[in-house]
């Protein structure tokens, strides 16, 4: 086959071999076009905000677009016809110049407006037992600063380690767990989000953006799970040779069912330093006896 043909051929193949392969390609675990929503308000509230830019993204690229071409067609080269020397627009130069800032505005307003409802949590649809929210109780945390009194919340703080999430979960029981996070339907949780080595990023797409975990700072975020179910995720910042395994899920589920696993946790937890413990004690033991035998065998040395 002659090198000219040879080079056609291959021309032809490389566009239909680069669709099939992005065809076949795996989708990214935050949705293919906007963010994942459904699992919290706060993500239901950043995916309407992005549908809003985007949707205008398209007008305004539609509008563009659509003038090139019309332009491209009514104006295009005829035998005959000489091309006309312009200086400009004033009128036209002016409205797309307000037009543009017209958006920008648009979208700025439409910004502030939203952001509060996606950085501020929002109220708890149960109380600390379990019962439905009543409105004395139904005060706002804010991530910018500790929630105030009489607010419903449950606060975790997330420790990112090579390569592990480590919770830790509030009240007088020392209660933690790596990897999966467990949270009751319907409760607002906040999180203090920290790491002990280097950065790492906390993202479970259908509960809320990205929050970084960085060394020596306290990143603050929050979601509340609308229903039953496991939401899924992984460290979101390049951390190590291992951070494609660092994984995280949150575990919703009806309170009672999360309170047994809270009671269930912390006797496990406790049962396992008693052990420690004993088994502290024991080596100590020995320790001490093989000391005192050695000294006993130093001063009676055998003849």
């Amino acid at each position: 086959m002659a090198r000219p043909r040879l080079f056609r051929v291959l021309r032809r193949a490389v566009a239909p071999a680069v669709m099939a392969l992005l065809v076949v390609a795996a989708t990214a675990s935050a949705g293919i076009l906007a963010p994942e929503a459904g699992g919290s308000p706060n993500a239901d509230r950043t995916r309407t905000l992005y549908w809003l830019i985007f949707a205008l993204g398209v007008v305004v690229f539609l509008g563009v677009e659509g003038v090139l071409i019309w332009c491209m067609v009514k104006f295009r080269a005829k035998k005959g016809r000489v091309a006309a020397q312009i200086h400009g627009n004033t009128r036209l130069e002016i409205g797309w110049t307000v037009g543009a800032a017209c958006l920008l505005i648009f979208l700025t307003v439409a910004t502030f407006v939203m952001l509060p409802s996606i950085k501020n949590p929002a109220r708890s649809d149960i109380d600390a037992n379990g019962n439905p929210v009543t409105a004395a109780n139904a005060a706002f945390a804010a991530t910018d600063q500790p929630p105030p009194p009489g607010g419903v919340y449950m606060n975790i703080k997330v420790d990112g380690q090579q390569y592990v999430w480590r919770y830790k979960y509030p009240g007088a029981k020392d209660v933690f767990s790596y990897v999966n996070m467990y949270v009751p339907v319907g409760m607002t949780v906040t999180l203090d989000i920290s790491s002990d080595d280097v950065a790492h990023s906390w993202w479970i797409p259908e509960l809320g953006g990205k929050a970084d975990a960085l060394p020596g700072y306290v990143n603050r975020t929050w979601f509340r799970a609308a229903k039953p179910g496991v939401y899924r995720g992984q460290c979101a910042e390049l951390c190590g040779r291992n951070h494609a395994n660092m994984y995280g899920a949150v575990f919703a589920m009806p309170f009672d069912r999360w309170k047994a696993w809270y009671d269930r946790q912390a006797r496990d937890i406790q049962i396992a330093k008693d052990l420690a413990a004993q088994s502290r004690k024991r080596l100590e033991a020995q320790q001490r006896a093989q000391i005192a035998r050695a000294r006993g065998n130093a001063q009676n040395p055998t003849p």
